[in-house]
């Protein structure tokens, strides 16, 4: 192997020895966006435990931070940015509330209506964990060039844009 090649280069390598009738093209792209995948989620696993985080409540809460102040959206603005059904939000805004980092507000706008706002330790939680998350991937992308990472954000935004509208 050449200097310089990786796992997935001995992978596609022995394939292509087994079955050189493939083109083994997407395995080179794909399986290293797999691998660098599973860095990725060790990255933001440990960057929202050191914050006192579960995933799900950091997409909750960065929503919230997302919106500025004073960080407060409706439920369904809550479910229409993370993707998930409203059984499973009122379970979640539940125990954002038992843990102190939301509240529950009555909207101003409509007397039936209510609000999911994030509370002071919200804010400093969601803040303390974005930031480790943004160094820790700053860290995974050192090896490549401001420009080179912008490139590949670039190409990878071409090639999600068919999934985003699904």
């Amino acid at each position: 192997m050449p200097e310089g090649s990786d796992e997935v280069d001995r992978i596609v390598d022995a394939w292509l020895h087994e079955r050189p009738d493939l083109d083994f093209a997407p395995l080179q792209v794909l399986s290293r966006v797999a691998r660098l995948s599973k860095h990725l989620d060790r990255a933001r696993r440990t960057a929202f435990t050191r914050s006192e985080l579960d995933s799900w409540e950091f997409d909750v809460l960065s929503a919230l931070r997302r919106a500025g102040e004073p960080y407060r959206l409706s439920p369904k603005a809550l479910l229409q940015q993370t993707l998930v059904s409203s059984g499973t939000m009122t379970n979640r805004i539940d125990r954002l509330v038992a843990r102190g980092l939301v509240e529950r507000r009555g909207d101003p706008h409509d007397g039936r209506g209510i609000l999911v706002e994030m509370t002071a330790l919200g804010l400093i939680r969601v803040d303390a964990a974005i930031t480790r998350l943004v160094d820790a991937e700053a860290e995974i992308l050192r090896s490549l060039p401001a420009g080179e990472q912008r490139r590949l954000a670039g190409l990878l935004r071409k090639l999600s844009l068919d999934f985003d509208e699904t």
